[in-house]
């Protein structure tokens, strides 16, 4: 099978497409051409890369025409944020590909009422991210459902492994928080730091692709979540990180508006976002129809990002 593979040396896609060529696809990927891979860059010379910037083409009107002439039998979409994008791509692969699968985010769901929630739960997404990739979906699920797109979203939650920086237990991206851990030192958490996050191995994100490839009759307009068996709570994760460097936690707890005082004002929006969501989503539905279940817990996933940036000394070493 032809698969284009858009926004390939990303973190999926750094996974994504090895997985592909050694399935034995012929893939074309395409990326700004800005970034490297983060793993096995020897396979991208087995793949025909092309440098496009979505952003720019998009305003001219021509990405979808462009994707659309490669002439791919499936396409993968990692780095649709706008529905405008969204709409543009799908219009120009009417009739033109047996299957579309688009990277969501298990931000499409707001506050939920009852945990671990699951995709036929209505959408109450807040914020411009969440709001922008529900609409995407929903557009996506209708174009699937009334027969002019094969489509596929797939939602991971935080994605997360070596090569970039994990979503830590304060709910922002600082590694200055192992490092306080790792050192037994003090640590303030937002409220009593029993809301929660919900991280995903991207070499996971990467499989459930190639699930929902390989079962496009199953996938095809449907929606899953994908993300690690369970997700943490801001307490439960610090202390396990602390563990890690055989140290108890010492941790404080402030309210919300209190506690936003004491990290810079980006670290503290971060964190907001991410309690104000505390996601807490299900896999079973991929499991059932997918097949698919996550190889790494929630820990596990972090444990490897952590002992990369320990590696090149920019965090304490791990035992």
């Amino acid at each position: 099978m032809r698969v284009v593979v858009i926004g390939a040396s990303g973190h999926i896609g750094s996974y994504l497409v090895p997985l592909l060529v050694d399935a034995g696809h012929e893939v074309v990927t395409v990326s700004r051409g800005q970034s490297e891979p983060y793993r096995r860059r020897s396979v991208w010379e087995r793949t025909e890369q092309i440098v496009a910037d979505r952003v720019a083409e998009d305003e001219a009107g021509t990405f979808g025409k462009r994707i659309a002439d490669l002439g791919a039998d499936a396409v993968i979409d990692l780095i649709c944020f706008e529905p405008d994008s969204a709409r543009q791509l799908s219009e120009a692969l009417r009739g033109r590909v047996q299957h579309v699968l688009h990277c969501g985010t298990i931000w499409v769901h707001g506050p939920a009422i009852e945990t671990p929630m699951t995709e036929d739960v209505p959408r109450r997404p807040f914020g411009d991210y969440g709001v922008k990739k529900a609409a995407i979906e929903a557009y996506l699920l209708t174009e699937a459902r009334t027969g002019r797109l094969p489509a596929t979203i797939l939602h991971p939650g935080h994605i997360v492994g070596p090569g970039w920086r994990p979503i830590n237990p304060a709910g922002h991206l600082q590694l200055s928080v192992f490092a306080q851990l790792a050192k037994g030192e003090p640590l303030a958490l937002p409220n009593f730091g029993l809301e929660t996050l919900h991280h995903v191995h991207a070499d996971d994100v990467a499989r459930s692709f190639m699930a929902a490839l390989e079962r496009r009759n199953a996938s095809v307009g449907e929606s899953f979540h994908v993300v690690s068996p369970a997700a943490l709570t801001l307490r439960g994760y610090a202390e396990s990180v602390a563990w890690w460097y055989g140290q108890d936690a010492r941790l404080e707890f402030l309210p919300y508006e209190r506690w936003k005082d004491t990290v810079e004002p980006a670290d503290a929006e971060a964190t907001w976002n991410h309690i104000a969501h505390s996601p807490n989503s299900s896999v079973a539905k991929a499991a059932a129809l997918l097949d698919w279940r996550p190889r790494y817990t929630s820990l596990e996933a972090v444990y490897e990002a952590v002992s990369w940036y320990a590696a090149k000394g920019e965090l304490p070493a791990l035992d």
